[in-house]
């Protein structure tokens, strides 16, 4: 079985992957865990959304393809939040390198 995906979709996941670090990076460790999630899901969504507009269509752009990109994406990011940004401690530091910075 080859997997042959164009080269958006592996930025897309690749990115998603990111993003909780980049959620760590614009809120502060009082914020709350649904504001951070909140935050989360809408990264993922516009990435999604992104990622289907510049990937290679021949049918078109696709919203249902969009969507499940999204999901995707929070997905991801939701897993290596909990299951390696987390227990590395990359999302704790990144949050203390923003609070020292404001």
């Amino acid at each position: 079985m080859n997997v042959d995906l164009p080269a958006a979709y592996w930025l897309g996941l690749l990115t998603s992957v990111v993003l909780p670090v980049l959620v760590g990076l614009v809120t502060t460790r009082v914020t709350s865990a649904g504001l951070k999630a909140t935050l989360l899901l809408a990264l993922s969504a516009a990435t999604g959304f992104v990622i289907e507009y510049a990937g290679p269509h021949d049918a078109g752009y696709s919203v249902g393809t969009a969507a499940v990109l999204a999901l995707v994406s929070f997905g991801t990011g939701v897993l290596t939040h909990f299951g390696f940004w987390k227990p590395v401690g990359v999302a704790g530091r990144a949050q203390d390198s923003f609070a020292k910075a404001a």
